[in-house]
């Protein structure tokens, strides 16, 4: 029944969130309506919508389930946007995983599954 489910995040500046997630990120850009965006990469999606309290963005996180995520987090390590608490590291949930900060102040992990199964 379940296919998939797509973040929705806070955004606080249309501008800057575009140049964000495409230039530090890696996203495509898609569209914005009234300043709700679509984003994608690989095929996963993110939308955010806009906001004006910074408050809600920095209570609100997602996760991302990736592969070869030593290679993503090199990249985004590179980039200077890895969170300085999310560092890569293997979780006792069986989970390789780091976390950064969008431009708005949203946590985002991404893990990658180290169980075997």
């Amino acid at each position: 029944m379940l296919q998939t489910a797509i973040p929705v995040l806070a955004s606080l500046n249309e501008d800057e969130t575009v140049k964000f997630y495409t230039e530090k990120l890696g996203f495509t850009f898609h569209a914005s309506w009234d300043g709700y965006l679509i984003m994608s990469r690989d095929g996963v999606f993110i939308h955010l919508w806009p906001c004006t309290d910074s408050a809600i963005a920095k209570s609100t996180s997602c996760y991302m389930n990736v592969t070869e995520v030593e290679k993503l987090y090199a990249e985004y390590k590179s980039a200077g946007v890895v969170h300085p608490n999310g560092e890569l590291q293997d979780r006792p949930w069986k989970m390789r995983e780091f976390s950064i900060l969008d431009n708005n102040g949203n946590l985002i992990h991404f893990g990658q599954d180290i169980s075997g199964n």
